[in-house]
């Protein structure tokens, strides 16, 4: 019986990648080791992995699964920040720039000359940018990356008490005062991450993020048919305008900041784009299906974000909800409210995994090139079940245990719980993720990855040792990274002092909703 190690050389998306050993070890009670042997090897890629199987579809439900998450139950109340010429050109912007510069990154997966795979955003960095600029990139993905999942969990706990609140309210009365603490739901959250969380990579994935991306359709539609209904039936809000919210200046600004970064936040996907690109076939060449895949994925959720804003703007007009699916946005029918935020909740915990998974492998192959002879890193069991849980009739194969994998995930969980039980503050966390991570992810390393790719060069000179202007290509690109920069810079802006002002009056760990 041979062991199978864990994880590889660099940063490699896949933790689980078996190499096989002659020596023979006893695992412990409970658990099989891996078999290996000849018999049954899989096919491989170019690179030596196991063959990758992943289609536009595929790709296509992971990215939408990563964008349509948290951010669409935000959308009214951002439009109603902005107003009706404001709210949507800004997200059509944001959602333009999102795909153009998701092409470029495309590119950027296998090295121009050389062929060569990079499996991570922080390998292409690193290939086209050097070390230096390959750690700035993995500090803001991994900042980006934690604080979606904290995000993520803090509206899985929200959705979870506007469940109970609406039977509350359904029973008692729209003016009844219904308030439970998010903090039993976090902890829950928690629990079922740790869990599914021990899935080993992207590969093994799909199904969760298929099931994900399907919940987000429903609630996404049962969200746009109430407000449609609500606009339908004559009890839409007439406080709708051109220009939003009425505020007084500075108030006016910040609010407006804030709605900006919810509305960037939406659009974001880049910070996993490359591992996901990593799991597709080898044919046709993985650029071109990622570049499908971003097209039907970006058109999809722009389509679905601007319908879900434009209609919840139309439907509570300047009173619209920070989350149009909480109890303080829709109250009946409940059982219909009800279901859409149990479908959020099934989505978040697909969602969580897909923008945790880079985090997970990243630790892990670091612990591996640490630690390549430690049996606790590098070694997987197979947990057998008990014939008789399936009626003495033989068993599934089980699944497998990597002590690392077991023990590093469910810690990293863990603390991604604590800090939402600590700072449940949606739309100001919204806002300032978006912030801090659209500029550097989205735009600025795809573009400048880019200029390195295409060799467009700043300015060159001519024979007489004049020089000349720029190429008009490179003026467009770096117009696009300085206006991409101070929107960022005010939207993080206007998230911090949405988030001074919320811890205020805040108790930490006695949150209500």
């Amino acid at each position: 019986m041979s062991a199978t190690t864990a994880g590889g050389g660099g940063l490699e998306l896949g933790a689980a990648v078996a190499s096989h050993r002659g020596e023979v070890d006893e695992a412990p009670s409970g658990f099989q080791q891996l078999a290996g042997g000849s018999v049954g090897l899989p096919e491989v890629d170019d690179d030596g992995k196991p063959m990758r199987t992943g289609t536009v579809w595929t790709a296509s439900a992971h990215i939408i699964t990563a964008i349509i998450g948290s951010g669409v139950l935000s959308l009214a109340w951002g439009i109603a920040q902005l107003g009706w010429i404001a709210g949507p050109a800004t997200l059509l912007l944001f959602s333009s720039i999102t795909y153009y510069t998701s092409r470029l990154l495309s590119d950027c997966y296998r090295h121009h000359s050389t062929g060569k795979r990079n499996y991570t955003y922080m390998e292409a960095v690193n290939a086209y940018l050097g070390r230096r600029m390959e750690w700035a990139c993995g500090i803001v993905q991994c900042v980006m990356l934690c604080g979606a999942t904290i995000g993520y969990a803090i509206t899985a706990s929200i959705s979870m008490v506007a469940i109970r609140k609406s039977d509350c309210l359904h029973k008692r009365g729209h003016a009844a005062s219904c308030k439970f603490s998010t903090n039993p739901y976090l902890v829950g959250m928690g629990v079922a991450e740790i869990v599914v969380s021990q899935i080993p990579n992207f590969h093994k994935l799909a199904w969760l993020s298929v099931l994900a991306a399907i919940m987000s359709f429903l609630y996404a539609s049962i969200g746009l048919g109430l407000a449609i209904a609500r606009v339908a039936s004559g009890k839409g809000e007439t406080s709708s305008s051109l220009t939003g919210v009425e505020a007084n200046g500075m108030d006016k600004i910040w609010r407006m900041c804030t709605a900006i970064g919810d509305m960037a936040f939406a659009c974001s996907y880049s910070a996993i784009l490359i591992e996901i690109q990593d799991t597709l076939r080898s044919t046709p060449a993985e650029n071109k299906v990622m570049k499908k895949a971003s097209g039907v994925a970006v058109s999809v959720s722009t389509v679905f974000y601007l319908l879900c804003g434009c209609f919840g703007y139309a439907a509570f007009g300047n009173r619209a909800p920070g989350n149009m699916l909480s109890a303080s946005g829709f109250y009946e029918p409940f059982w219909l409210i009800d279901l859409a935020n149990v479908c959020i909740v099934i989505h978040l915990v697909g969602a969580f995994q897909v923008t945790a998974q880079p985090v997970f492998m990243r630790f892990e192959a670091w612990a591996s090139n640490k630690w390549p002879d430690s049996e606790f890193v590098t070694k997987e069991y197979r947990v057998r079940l008990p014939t008789a849980i399936f009626g003495g009739k033989s068993a599934p194969a089980g699944f497998t245990v990597n002590p690392l994998r077991l023990v590093g995930r469910t810690a990293l969980v863990t603390a991604a719980t604590v800090v939402a039980m600590a700072v449940p503050f949606f739309n100001d966390v919204l806002a300032l993720l978006g912030a801090v991570s659209y500029w550097p992810l989205t735009v600025y390393f795809p573009v400048e990855m880019h200029i390195a790719q295409s060799k467009l060069i700043r300015r060159s000179s001519t024979g007489g040792g004049r020089r000349r202007r720029p190429p008009a290509n490179w003026i467009g690109l770096q117009l696009l990274n300085l206006v991409c920069l101070v929107v960022a810079i005010a939207a993080a802006c206007g998230a911090i002092r949405g988030l001074s002002h919320s811890l205020v009056a805040y108790k930490p760990f006695m949150f209500k909703q």
